[in-house]
């Protein structure tokens, strides 16, 4: 987590908080601990990072315990008194093959590959004085970089 590229991914992010009128600049320097992006930020982003799979997994599970519970509701208001198939075992089961399934590819990629989907600019220690030649986000976030690039203000986009 205390790569080049996580280092100054760190920084481009949180500078764009300081587009925000009168506490902008406050933010960000509560975001980063100080007046920099430093190792105490990189530890936060890095728990952070560790956290919110398992937020986002309780926030599923809580949601599929409440939909199991009371049921797909009718925004309508109509009684719909159709045949039902219902979601316990059927759809469950199904959900658990499918979550089991992604886990399993997702545990043999990070065992046996885990610098496969890593950036080589992360592999060298966090350095502010030298910035990468070639800063650009993963292929997953180009679309949005794209959008970004494209508007000149500094409001609306990170030029």
């Amino acid at each position: 987590p205390w790569g080049q590229m996580s280092f100054w991914g760190a920084t481009v992010i949180t500078n764009l908080l300081s587009a925000i009128p009168y506490v902008g600049n406050t933010m960000v320097q509560w975001i980063w601990g100080g007046f920099s992006v430093d190792n105490a930020t990189l530890n936060r982003f890095f728990t952070f990072h560790f956290l919110l799979p398992f937020l986002i997994l309780g926030t599923t599970m809580v949601h599929l315990l409440f939909l199991h519970e009371t049921g797909s509701n009718n925004p309508i208001g109509l009684n719909s008194n159709t045949d039902k198939i219902p979601f316990h075992p059927y759809f469950s089961y199904k959900d658990m093959m499918g979550f089991l399934l992604a886990l399993t590819i997702l545990l043999m990629i990070t065992m046996f590959y885990p610098n496969m989907l890593g950036d080589p600019d992360n592999f060298s220690p966090a350095n502010p004085l030298s910035t990468p030649p070639h800063i650009k986000p993963e292929w997953y976030f180009l679309f949005a970089y794209a959008i970004l690039r494209s508007i000149p203000n500094k409001l609306g986009g990170s030029c």
